[in-house]
Formats: C-alpha cells, sequence, structure tokens
C-alpha cells in the first residue's frame, strides 16, 4: 500500500537528529514570514535545486521530453526550472500550513468547484494526484468542511520529521489517518462508514499490484487501487486538485465521475490516467514531475532514466 502522502519529503531525511531539528524550527519560524516573502525564499531556493539536484532535474526533464515531446529543449529547461521553483515553494509552505494561525491557514486555502459532490455521507474516494500542493489540498479539506476524512500515511525516515507531519496532517477535522502497512480492511471500512478518502495511486511503486496503461501515449505501470476501493466500498470517485497561487492555494473538487468503476480494472486504470493528463494539462509545472513515473518498463524495455 503506497497510495498515501510518500511523496515531498526533505531533501536529507537521513541527516543526524539535530540537524532535523533545527530544520523544524527554522521551517516554524518561515512560516510566520508574509506569504510574499515566503514565495520569494522558494524562488531562490528552487532556483538552487534545479542547479545542483542534477540526479533529479534530470529525471524530471526525462518525464517532460516523454510527455511533452513537442516542446523544444529550451521550453523543457523552462518548465523544469518553473517546476523546481513551485516544488520548493509548496515545501517552505508547510511551515505554515502545518502550524500558521487557523485564521490565516483558512484565508490562504480556497476551496471550490462541486462542494456539494463532497455532501452526504455517501462513500467516497478522493482522486487527489501528485501535484506540488498535495498537503495543502488535504489541509483545505479539513479545514474548511464539516466532514471527516481518511489518509493514508507512509512513515518517514527520521522519527522528529515523521512526528510533525503526522502531527501537522491531523491539526484540523480529527481526520482517521491508516498506515499504509495496516493494509485494506481500515481503509475499507472508513469508506463504507462515510469517511472520504484521499486517495494518491499516480506514481510508480513497482509492477505490483499495477497494470500497464497508457500516460501520456506510453505504457506506465500504474496502480489499480483508485478502482479496487471504489469497487470493495461502492464508491463513487471525485477528483481534487491543489494549484499554488500567488495568494495561496485554490483546491477545486471536481464532479464524481460517472460510471466508474466497472468490472475491468484495467480499463478503470486506463481512464484514470486519461483524466489525469487532462488535469496535468492545466498547471503542468506543479505536477511532480522529479519521481522516476516511467522506472517500471514491460518486458524487454530498457529503462528511461539511465
Amino acid at each position: 500500500m503506497s497510495e498515501g502522502f510518500d511523496a515531498g519529503r526533505p531533501p536529507t531525511p537521513g541527516w543526524p537528529g539535530w540537524r532535523n531539528r533545527m530544520g523544524l524550527r527554522l521551517m516554524r519560524l518561515l512560516g510566520r514570514l508574509p506569504l510574499s516573502w515566503l514565495r520569494a525564499l522558494g524562488w531562490l531556493t528552487g532556483q538552487l535545486l534545479y542547479l545542483f539536484a542534477r540526479r533529479r532535474r534530470q529525471i524530471a526533464k526525462t518525464n517532460w521530453r516523454l510527455c511533452f515531446p513537442e516542446h523544444a529543449p529550451l521550453q523543457v529547461d523552462r518548465a523544469v526550472r518553473l517546476h523546481f521553483v513551485r516544488f520548493a515553494q509548496a515545501w517552505l509552505d508547510r511551515g505554515w500550513l502545518w502550524e500558521g494561525q487557523p485564521t490565516r491557514v483558512k484565508s490562504r486555502l480556497r476551496l471550490q468547484g462541486d462542494l456539494q459532490a463532497l455532501a452526504g455521507e455517501a462513500p467516497t474516494v478522493l482522486f487527489a494526484p501528485h501535484f506540488v500542493g498535495m498537503d495543502a489540498g488535504w489541509t483545505a479539506l479539513t479545514v474548511h468542511l464539516d466532514r471527516r476524512f481518511c489518509g493514508i500515511y507512509a512513515p518517514q525516515l527520521n522519527a522528529d520529521v515523521d512526528r510533525w507531519m503526522t502531527l501537522g496532517r491531523q491539526r484540523f477535522g480529527n481526520p482517521r489517518i491508516v498506515a499504509r502497512r495496516q493494509g485494506l480492511k481500515p481503509l475499507v471500512a472508513a469508506l463504507r462508514a462515510g469517511l472520504p478518502l484521499y486517495l494518491l495511486p499516480d506514481m510508480d511503486h513497482g509492477a505490483r499490484d499495477s497494470v500497464f496503461v497508457p500516460f501520456f501515449g506510453i505504457p506506465t505501470a500504474t496502480l489499480t487501487s483508485l478502482s479496487r476501493f471504489a469497487r470493495l466500498a461502492d464508491a463513487r470517485v471525485v477528483p481534487v486538485t491543489s494549484r499554488l497561487t500567488a495568494e495561496g492555494y485554490e483546491v477545486t473538487v471536481h464532479p464524481a465521475w460517472s460510471g466508474f468503476p466497472t468490472r475491468d480494472v484495467e480499463a478503470d486504470t486506463a481512464r484514470m490516467n486519461r483524466e489525469l493528463e487532462d488535469l496535468i494539462r492545466q498547471a503542468p509545472e506543479q505536477y511532480y514531475w522529479v519521481h522516476q513515473r516511467f522506472k517500471t518498463r514491460p518486458p524487454g524495455q530498457d529503462s528511461f532514466y539511465r
């Protein structure tokens, strides 16, 4: 089970404990800055990451070229540089998301779209793709809506960071957080009890529990969990996307998908990727490109990341 909050870790989770604690203190201080100052610092941090995080830069460029082959090399460079800026800005925003004054947090998170899709107690799976603002999306739902949510959590490597992130994600709305090692049963039970499940199934975690379906025209190992959870709990699927803006974040609840799930898990998963492509095109630089999305290849195919 790897569909939870397992992306966007600190760059050096294996540092000695005192360095991580200092880093967390710094994040708390930065969270008190005016948002424009924090975003400027994020811009600078993103530029530095682009220059010095060579491996991640190459992964992001490879992903971008595969998904947007029509883009010239200069376009790719500019897009990936902007992606690193958005990634850094979203990471620094966790300071105020998780420890800022509730009124400040609420004012910076604009929740919009088909909010009626989240009314009532019907079993609901929230398809939350890996945009850089995924934590802002979760916080917006829990701070604005009078409904309890459920999320999957992947433990972090450092105990101090793990505690900070866990408490931050539980500060509003009394959500239920299930560790991925606990398996399917508590998640399905939560869904059937009326807790919408915030699911992030759009990363490559190997061939297990995955099928190869097109993603931007490329056969891609894709988790089938969205279809499986929807069928097991007889749940509808509601996409939720988060877009970083100058004022904070716009978190959009999209209409529930019709005709989903079906009895064909592979067809459902292919549809998920098609829907995801449309969402990515609306803000491509804010998708999580530094992950090796095409790491697992069909038998006989070479890696894209050599």
